[in-house]
């Protein structure tokens, strides 16, 4: 009897069927590694969610201090930057201290700096401490760029060359002056409350959740 079957013929489905258990396999290892890394990074969310625990322990610790030692300032609960208006540290226009303004420093910085170094846990999370200058729109934008670092540069040197406190040591290694004129100024109005010093804390978990944000992006 002649075989009419050729057993060729059904090569190629063959072939077809281990090319799809092929790549079957890929897209179950695909989506494997898929759900491995977004397991990583709810975790890593999660544990960064931990670490903003001692940021706000010690945004609340700077609020509750200033209120207990009746130093007027406005603390920001979300961030904990601190704004001390112009009218209390300079006259418009100037970048020399009021004795007035000094005299607020002085009760202000050792109280501020205690928060920062009271724990080691505050020290550690508060990287670095920046106080900026800042204007109203009034003006151009060169002067008061100008006008607002040299403001910042005055209550730096205030600070470091003309007060004692504990803290003050520690205190210098973290902190730097900078200006930001009218940047976030009100361009349409010219805001008094514009005109301000600011004290801005920068964590150290913000830093790290950025890195994290960027590595899986």
């Amino acid at each position: 009897m002649v075989n009419l079957i050729n057993d060729d013929f059904f090569e190629p489905e063959f072939i077809e069927d281990d090319d799809s258990n092929i790549y079957l396999s890929i897209g179950d290892l695909m989506s494997g590694l898929l759900m491995f890394f977004a397991l990583l990074f709810i975790t890593a969310l999660l544990q960064l969610a931990q670490k903003d625990v001692p940021k706000r322990v010690v945004i609340g610790n700077v609020v509750g201090q200033m209120k207990s030692n009746n130093i007027n300032v406005k603390v920001n609960p979300d961030t904990g930057d601190v704004s001390i208006q112009e009218s209390i540290l300079f006259a418009k226009g100037s970048t020399e201290l009021k004795p007035e303004g000094k005299a607020f420093l002085r009760r202000f910085i050792p109280v501020y700096s205690g928060v920062i170094f009271s724990k080691s846990e505050f020290e550690q999370e508060i990287s670095r401490v920046v106080i900026e200058g800042h204007t109203s729109s009034d003006g151009d934008d060169k002067t008061n760029l100008e006008l607002s670092l040299l403001r910042s540069s005055s209550v730096y040197r205030y600070i470091f060359y003309d007060m004692n406190f504990s803290t003050k040591l520690p205190l210098s290694r973290k902190i730097l002056a900078a200006g930001r004129g009218e940047i976030e100024s009100n361009k349409k109005i010219d805001n008094p409350g514009d005109r301000k010093v600011v004290f801005r804390f920068q964590f150290r978990s913000d830093e790290l959740k950025k890195d994290i944000i960027k590595t899986s992006i």
